[in-house]
């Protein structure tokens, strides 16, 4: 059954529970929410004997509501009021985008005791292209012009580095006008990424203050920019160990090879 608790600036943030263990907060990526997520339906239920694992819905996409204007700090205060429910400090584990949320909620600090992070897409290199610099601006455009699908069309082309035929494919595809309901929070995650996809190496500064036990996985089948990306952030966070997931790819193929790494993780002293 949905629950909800209420962020710092009023916006109603749905979620699910499973277990009573040790507080585990999944935070998900761009575009992606509790109905349209099966890993995150597969690894509560697995992860519930050992742990009380939240999986939410972050604001603008499922139940959870929204209140312009936007700012990343929004939704760092939204895993705050989770927290909070969750007894006051809690283990989080972010999946792409919502990994770099979940690295700038510990480096505000929130009591949050480890963090797990799968894929952060970061782009440090020229193993691929950069996001376009105007990216922001150009999805505000679209969905101010009342044109999601262009929007969400430019995610999964300039961000998600699909090519442009595939994409004509997804756009006739039957969950393509989800892909538009939650097209207005794609700038979002964009607004979070900031500089970190631009083929630089990563901000220096950003996240060093981060002391806390991190643990970096990427796929072993995954894009080589994607572990170039979870290489960067291992290699620049001083608590930080790197795990490849065996057989896994960007959209995590197997929910129990991730609750076994999580489980190891969280055990680790």
């Amino acid at each position: 059954m949905t629950s909800t608790v209420r962020s710092k600036d009023g916006t109603t943030i749905a979620f699910d529970v499973w277990g009573d263990g040790r507080p585990l907060i999944l935070v998900d990526g761009a575009t992606s929410h509790r109905a349209v997520n099966p890993t995150f339906q597969e690894a509560g239920p697995l992860l519930s004997e050992e742990f009380r694992v939240y999986a939410y819905d972050r604001r603008g996409r499922g139940e959870s509501t929204d209140t312009p204007p936007y700012a990343v700090e929004r939704e760092i205060e939204d895993l705050a009021a989770l927290i909070d429910h969750a007894g006051g400090q809690a283990m989080v584990c972010g999946f792409s985008s919502g990994a770099v949320l979940s690295l700038d909620a510990a480096a505000a600090g929130l009591p949050i005791s480890k963090l797990a992070l799968f894929e952060p897409p970061f782009v440090v290199d020229d193993s691929r292209p950069p996001l376009p610099s105007d990216y922001v601006e150009r999805l505000d455009r679209d969905v101010a012009g009342g044109r999601p699908g262009d929007a969400a069309e430019l995610f999964l082309t300039a961000s998600a580095a699909l090519p442009a035929e595939a994409v004509a494919g997804i756009r006739q595809s039957p969950f393509w006008p989800a892909l538009e309901a939650v097209a207005p929070t794609i700038a979002y995650d964009g607004r979070i990424m900031g500089t970190s996809m631009s083929g630089r190496p990563l901000p220096g500064d950003r996240w060093t203050g981060i002391k806390i036990p991190t643990l970096v996985m990427y796929g072993d089948a995954t894009e080589p920019w994607l572990t170039t990306g979870a290489q960067a952030i291992a290699a620049l966070l001083p608590t930080a160990s790197l795990q490849a997931v065996e057989g896994a790819q960007h959209n995590v193929a197997s929910a129990d090879v991730l609750a076994h790494a999580l489980r190891d993780f969280s055990r680790d002293q």
